[in-house]
């Protein structure tokens, strides 16, 4: 599967690790930037991360920040792109399931690379609900 990642500075190193365990697993990586951990603002990198994703050229998109929170908010705003924020393995199978999210993201400075590791490795396992939770899904697609 085609997996997109994507990271400012303060997200390189993880972003670095779950690359690697990515392409472990079988995956191909297609890697947008940051591409060092010298100083970048993640609103480039979160934008690009959604635009590739929602254009079809990846399935899912990893992006990862300090915190998670500014890139996720970053590639959300684009159409189509359904990020979460993902701290645990339930945050990943929630919101797979659930909201069908297609970007999982990542703090750097708060994400313990094991535990991130095995959270993707749920949020790439996970698939959609559907039932009740489609329709929630079409009116988020919707917005603007």
């Amino acid at each position: 599967m085609k997996v997109a990642v994507a990271s400012d500075h303060a997200g390189f190193e993880l972003k670095c690790t779950l690359s690697a365990w990515l392409l472990e697993m079988g995956h191909e990586v297609f890697d947008v930037g940051a591409f060092s951990e010298e100083r970048v603002d993640y609103p480039e990198f979160g934008a690009e991360l959604g635009r590739v994703v929602s254009s079809g050229q990846a399935v899912f998109g990893v992006a990862v920040c300090g915190s998670g929170q500014g890139i996720c908010m970053a590639a959300n705003k684009v159409q189509g792109i359904r990020g979460a924020v993902i701290r645990t393995g339930d945050d990943a199978q929630l919101s797979r399931a659930h909201n069908d999210a297609n970007v999982a993201c990542f703090g750097g400075r708060v994400s313990e690379p094991t535990v991130a590791r095995e959270a993707l490795a749920v949020f790439l396992s996970t698939p959609f609900e559907g039932g009740r939770h489609a329709d929630r899904v079409t009116q988020l697609d919707r917005l603007i």
